[in-house]
């Protein structure tokens, strides 16, 4: 099978688009390029190039086809155009049925044909995130210099109509300077186009570059007794900015090493790409990791001597943020908070402090947390916003907060809370398990979850750019994690009502209505319990299913039913996040067990019974009449269920959800035999009433402990 090789070669690419990139190129050829392809495309991306190699057929068939003409009876002008627009004569046609058919047969085409056919548009046409013109209508995100491409040794010949002068050879580039005296050289296969490369100081397989990284400057920090921090985004990217990746280390000036380790990695991180390093007891190590392009003649020694100057200029304007904003309380910034929009329908920063300090003051006894600490920490949570060390490096947000907080003297569980406000960050972020830093956690994600919500700023199947998604997934992950009981239909309510526009304060009637009304068109009710006014209840019930999907994606993720989180939170009024996964585990028992799928069945029977009938003279609500009860099957499926409906109940009561289970368990035989030999739409009209009055007790004592109809299977 030949060979193939597509190199596009330009100037620096930046490294967040060069996986990306060689991807969708690959994406593109294989879709261009499908008749011929024998397995999948492999890219390959660096600093200046993006490509792929595969392996092709030399030639392919096309299947033949027929193309229906114009009637027989037609004009003789309708059928001179349709031969004229396929390139046909009247000898290829053939009369099927009254019309024209032109049959068509299969062509054999090369691959080099093919190739040099469907190239120039997919590379004219390929898509970068952010692209620039330099020579003419042509787009590309740099430069493009070189195209090269051969088929089995030979180039496949084309050129780029929109940039003249592009056409496609055997020609490829080494390192600019390491290789200078033969940097371009001719290429005739894979083999021979890596060996050029690497003989020329470019590594062209980005995995080999990481590598070579991350092994280099674990061997550097071995010998000073310290380990690299792993920082996978970092080395990717890294891996993007060189060709010939030579590892070094550096050191950083004793003066420097009083800083908060975050703020130096950060600092090295964001401005210059530098790797961090810590001791064997976790603290700060005075070292970093740097990665050149060259390999010096010096060993590198100038190199890091200019590193290192960069470096002290870095810390030293990180030292003077640290310095000043230290002179000051966190409470001296949170004036500066009350200019600081947060957004232009929900109010300043300042406003949001303070809606922030009522909701972790409410939710501290729900969770064992000091509600004076859990309140005095939401306050200063998110002064630090207003800092210069902040305004100069974002990322550090709530962990610089908790250092200055540390600094004045707060309480140690304040100062946690504001470090950990903002966990977890991600699947692999640790969530806050101190109560007060719970509490000031859960409040600025119901705060978001709220105030967005109601304004109607909800995210779509397009987008999310207020990250509710990851707010949600955080509230659900705090919770399950920390084994919390909190009722969340009562702390959404007390989010919404810290929002002014929510009390009436404000011209904005139609504020978080539009959540509320969408919940309220289903039918939905409010709860019995009647704590909150309906619309109020309506809206924290509408955030409560936007919780209940996030429930549900994340247990598909971790391979788990989510059909029996949507049985369990159907059943209505359940808003405690532990009770619900307790009540789905004992579902699970009892649809996995021996009783369960006969009686899942029997239970969708019943519920396609009811809705049939419903709609012909229904609702069958209402008492039996045992008198009625004339049949033995339905006599034992009225006995059974007034032995299993207080037993149910108990043991909703009690929340002991395997009992309640058992108890449904013990329906199954009795509803067997019932369907079996009764049947419910009886000639006689009290009969037929009667029975559908049994089934519809049936179904609601199954609606008290899930929502059956929402169990696949």
């Amino acid at each position: 099978m030949p060979e193939f090789l597509l190199e596009l070669f330009c100037e620096e690419i930046p490294a967040r688009m060069q996986a990306r990139g060689a991807e969708d190129l690959a994406k593109a050829f294989a879709t261009a390029a499908a008749p011929l392809l024998e397995g999948a495309p492999k890219p390959f991306y660096g600093p200046r190039r993006i490509g792929l190699s595969a392996t092709l057929r030399a030639e392919v068939t096309t299947e033949g086809k027929e193309e229906r003409g114009p009637r027989t009876a037609a004009p003789p002008a309708a059928l001179d155009g349709f031969l004229r627009k396929h390139g046909a004569t009247r000898e290829q046609l053939v009369d099927q049925n009254g019309f024209w058919v032109l049959q068509k047969p299969g062509e054999t085409i090369a691959a080099a044909a093919l190739l040099a056919q469907v190239l120039p548009g997919l590379i004219q046409n390929f898509g970068w995130p952010k692209s620039m013109r330099w020579n003419g209508p042509f787009t590309w995100v740099r430069p493009l210099h070189r195209i090269l491409c051969l088929l089995d040794g030979k180039v496949v010949p084309f050129s780029i109509a929109a940039l003249p002068g592009m056409e496609s050879g055997t020609l490829t580039e080494g390192h600019r300077i390491m290789a200078a005296a033969d940097r371009v050289f001719a290429v005739k296969g894979l083999a021979d186009y890596e060996a050029g490369l690497r003989a020329r100081f470019v590594e062209p397989d980005a995995a080999a570059r990481m590598a070579l990284i991350e092994t280099g400057l674990a061997k550097l920090a071995a010998e000073q007794g310290v380990a690299v921090v792993p920082d996978r985004g970092l080395l990717e990217e890294v891996a993007g900015l060189v060709e010939w990746p030579v590892p070094l280390l550096g050191r950083i000036d004793d003066a420097f090493m009083d800083l908060p380790p975050e703020l130096m990695r950060t600092t090295m991180r964001v401005n210059q790409r530098y790797f961090s390093l810590v001791k064997p007891d976790g603290g700060a190590a005075p070292f970093f990791g740097l990665v050149a392009n060259i390999a010096a003649t010096d060993g590198g020694a100038t190199l890091i001597a200019g590193n290192e100057r960069v470096l002290r200029a870095r810390l030293s304007d990180a030292r003077f943020f640290w310095d000043q904003d230290r002179k000051q309380r966190l409470d001296d910034f949170l004036p500066k908070l009350e200019t600081v929009v947060f957004h232009a329908k929900l109010g300043t920063q300042g406003q949001r402090v303070a809606r922030l300090e009522r909701l972790a003051r409410w939710l501290a006894p729900h969770l064992g947390a000091d509600p004076a600490l859990a309140a005095r920490a939401a306050k200063l949570a998110k002064a630090d916003l207003a800092s210069g060390l902040v305004g100069e490096f974002p990322e550090l947000q709530g962990t610089i907060g908790r250092y200055y907080a540390l600094h004045q003297g707060e309480d140690a569980r304040v100062a946690e809370a504001i470090g950990t406000q903002y966990r977890p960050l991600g699947p692999g972020d640790a969530v806050p398990s101190e109560p007060v830093a719970i509490a000031v956690a859960l409040a600025d994600k119901l705060d978001m979850l709220a105030g967005f919500f109601a304004v109607d700023e909800r995210p779509t199947g397009s987008g999310d750019p207020f990250a509710l998604r990851r707010a949600a997934l955080g509230i659900i992950r705090i919770i399950r994690e920390n084994r919390l009981r909190l009722r969340l239909e009562d702390a959404l309510a007390e989010a919404f009502f810290g929002f002014p526009q929510a009390l009436g304060e404000t011209a904005s009637p139609e504020f978080g209505m539009a959540v509320a009304q969408d919940k309220l068109k289903t039918g939905w009710q409010p709860a019995p319990r009647g704590a909150h006014p309906p619309m109020v209840a309506a809206f924290a019930a509408g955030l409560l299913d936007f919780l209940a999907e996030r429930l549900r994606v994340q247990l598909r993720a971790e391979g788990a039913r989510h059909d029996l989180v949507a049985a369990a939170f159907g059943q209505g009024g359940e808003d405690d996040l532990l009770r619900l996964l307790s009540r789905a585990e004992a579902l699970k028992a009892l649809v996995e067990g021996p009783d369960g799928p006969n009686l899942l069945a029997a239970a969708k029977r019943a519920a396609n019974i009811l809705r049939i009938e419903d709609k012909k003279d229904g609702p069958h609500a209402g008492p039996i009449d045992p008198a009625l009860l004339v049949a033995p099957e339905e006599q034992a499926l009225a006995a059974a269920l007034d032995q299993a409906e207080p037993l149910v109940a108990q043991a909703l009561l009690a929340e002991n959800f395997g009992a309640a289970m058992s108890a449904l368990a013990a329906l199954r035989a009795p509803l067997d035999a019932f369907f079996e030999k009764v049947i419910v739409n009886d000639p006689a009209p009290a009969t037929r009433a009667n029975r559908l009055r049994l089934l519809a007790r049936l179904r609601g004592g199954m609606d008290t402990v899930a929502d059956f109809s929402r169990i696949e299977g």
